[in-house]
């Protein structure tokens, strides 16, 4: 329930204030089949960086960890990991960095993406008030 309550917080955050809801329970099960052989959703990093945190942090932030050179160039531009950008980069990563080495060619389904990141924002701080 309050992982819920979180994630619904968390979600409410984006460049239009618009509502991005989704099933975290369903979130999860789609991250452990498409995300977690890569990602870790605390601090630690695999073969991609751990996603603790992610919602509204810049992209090619975590430190220690090495990113390809086409996010570190969308860290520099200011690419931010909400809510928008998310779901752009979840459902067409190339669309958001192009030239990313990340294999991960995308979801379609919008409310799997929708479902991924209500699971993610679970691992986010609440948005400040």
């Amino acid at each position: 329930m309050v992982r819920t309550a979180i994630a619904i917080a968390a979600l409410m955050v984006s460049a239009g204030g618009a509502l991005a809801q989704g099933d975290v329970t369903l979130g999860e099960q789609m991250f452990g089949d498409r995300c977690a052989g890569c990602h870790t959703v605390d601090e630690s990093t695999k073969q991609g960086p751990g996603l603790a945190s992610l919602i509204d942090r810049p992209a090619a932030s975590v430190e220690g960890f090495k990113y390809s050179d086409a996010m570190i160039e969308a860290g520099l531009a200011g690419v931010v990991w909400n809510i928008e950008t998310l779901s752009k980069f979840i459902t067409k990563p190339r669309s958001v960095v192009n030239g990313s080495t990340m294999g991960f060619t995308g979801l379609r389904n919008p409310d799997d993406v929708a479902n991924v990141i209500a699971y993610l924002a679970t691992f986010s701080p609440p948005p400040a008030q």
